[in-house]
């Protein structure tokens, strides 16, 4: 799924939309999807594990509210991920094991 598509998904849980993407976090050290930044519905902003999230092709379904971390902690994984924004990937895609791929731009 292409990170356009991933990111006009919303999160819900159990067909109860609880947000939306704000960003893709990527690994320090590989270009492997860790997590993303969700604003939820009342703004808050949390950390949502790839690893948890099933993608749908109408949504990032969850099993558990538990699943995304409080905006307190959400810091943790700003702090030592790097967001996919700021990555200079041409139009990047996701594959089912959160690896990223698509040649870098010239710019």
């Amino acid at each position: 799924m292409t990170v356009n598509e991933l990111l006009s998904l919303p999160v819900r849980l159990h067909g109860i939309e609880l947000g939306a993407v704000e960003e893709v976090l990527v690994d320090a050290q590989a270009d492997r999807v860790v997590g993303f930044e969700v604003r939820c519905r009342d703004e808050t902003r949390r950390f949502l594990a790839f690893a948890v999230v099933e993608v749908r092709p109408a949504e990032l379904a969850l099993e558990s509210a538990l699943t995304l971390i409080d905006e307190r902690d959400l810091d943790y994984y700003r702090t030592r991920a790097r967001p996919l924004s700021e990555l200079g990937y041409a139009d990047p895609w996701i594959d089912d094991d959160g690896v990223i791929h698509e040649a870098l731009s010239a710019a």
